[in-house]
């Protein structure tokens, strides 16, 4: 594949450089200031683009995209948007997920996404509990080159046997819900040892709740230290940390830290779904953001249900939840961008990209000036790089009259 120059792109550190891109080698082979480099490769004018990593999202449910408007309004909590998709899913098929699926990475492609874990549900009613597994399994064949699809397979007390079947099927790693588990110690327990058994990582929906007695992830912590589990480790959600006293919230993000977890905040349905109960002073629904950073916890942000019974809105843009990260959980405006760049590579387990000599050539050029330009503006013109090869181009006329 021929190389391809960017030529005059920004920097986030504010820079201009010429940046040359090796699809070979899936990396980014030069930097250097404009006119360094020669040409003789194909070229690509960025003059007026901001060059940033490319995105990643780390907690997608790509079976359940874009079913509010088919499932209808529930009550607007996490138990009501539960029973509202697992009424909804007898009707769910193999080809209804892919298509859903399909059309939802195209967006997240699009806005600057070039990796995705989504969790799958084990659809227990209407047939094959391994449907939407399947559908999502062949989107992931599909992607190769454009967008790197990680699968991690979600159930609560489902059968022991089911979730072999789902991991020899291929699913990457084994998701777990603890707290609407009827034992939440033996279901981490189990998660643990069936993953250990399938050399897969594991990524737990832990304390989705204001509770602040909930205790998934201090129990997670634990748990993986005394079993010494080896494999990749997440948490997402992790609500009820944000809810609790800051000593206490430093103390469960140091377990955290020394456990190697992962963690992923989760603004868009964590504000929607959190907090309803509290008319005033309504909490914000975040985990405790300053506190895991503080500690050392690899922290990560994603964009969770896309319009489907969890949450009726969403873009599919990791800059949208960067920018939420700034306004309803206080990061700045770098720290926002590195939890949906950096950060969540990071806890995919996945090498790091950007702008840099070495670097996987996983890129996103937004026409900007400044991160808190994109943050704040949501920059529709992007082009969107994965391993060197342009994937996605978004151009926007404007007319005023």
């Amino acid at each position: 594949m021929q190389p391809l120059l960017l030529r005059g792109a920004r920097l986030p550190e504010g820079h201009v450089r010429d940046v040359l891109l090796d699809p070979g080698g899936g990396i980014v082979a030069r930097v250097a200031p404009p006119g360094r480099l020669a040409s003789g490769a194909d070229e690509l004018d960025l003059t007026g683009y901001l060059l940033l990593p490319a995105g990643a999202e780390p907690h997608a449910h790509l079976d359940k995209a874009l079913t509010w408007d088919r499932v209808g309004a529930p009550a607007g909590d996490l138990l009501a948007a539960v029973e509202a998709w697992r009424a909804y899913t007898v009707q769910v098929t193999e080809e209804d997920v892919y298509q859903r699926a399909a059309r939802t990475v195209d967006e997240l492609c699009a806005n600057g996404v070039t990796a995705v874990r989504t969790h799958v549900d084990l659809l227990t009613a209407g047939g094959d509990p391994l449907r939407g597994l399947r559908a999502l399994l062949r989107l992931r064949k599909r992607l190769r080159g454009r967008v790197r699809l990680q699968i991690a397979v979600l159930h609560v007390d489902a059968p022991e046997k089911l979730l072999h079947e789902a991991l020899d099927l291929g699913a990457d790693l084994l998701g777990d819900c603890p707290h609407l588990s009827a034992d939440p110690a033996a279901s981490v327990a189990r998660t643990l040892r069936v993953a250990a058994e399938h050399h897969v990582g594991v990524d737990l929906h832990a304390d989705e709740t204001l509770d602040t007695d909930a205790g998934d992830l201090r129990l997670l912590a634990r748990t993986v230290r005394e079993r010494g589990f080896g494999r990749g480790v997440t948490a997402s959600h992790c609500v009820s940390l944000g809810a609790v006293e800051p000593d206490e919230a430093a103390r469960t993000a140091k377990e955290v830290a020394a456990a190697g977890i992962g963690v992923v905040a989760l603004p868009l349905t964590n504000l929607y779904l959190q907090g309803r109960g509290h008319p005033s002073r309504t909490p914000r629904g975040l985990t405790a953001l300053r506190a895991l950073l503080d500690a050392g916890v690899r922290v990560a942000a994603g964009g969770d249900n896309i319009r489907d019974p969890f949450n009726p809105v969403g873009r599919a843009d990791p800059l949208e939840t960067a920018s939420l990260l700034v306004t309803a959980g206080h990061l700045t405006p770098d720290e926002a961008l590195d939890a949906v760049t950096g950060g969540a590579r990071a806890v995919l387990g996945l090498p790091a990209a950007g702008p840099y000599e070495g670097a996987v050539a996983d890129l996103l050029a937004v026409r900007a000036e400044s991160v808190s330009e994109v943050l704040g503006v949501s920059c529709p013109e992007r082009l969107v790089f994965a391993g060197g090869r342009l994937v996605s181009r978004t151009s926007v006329v404007r007319e005023l009259f």
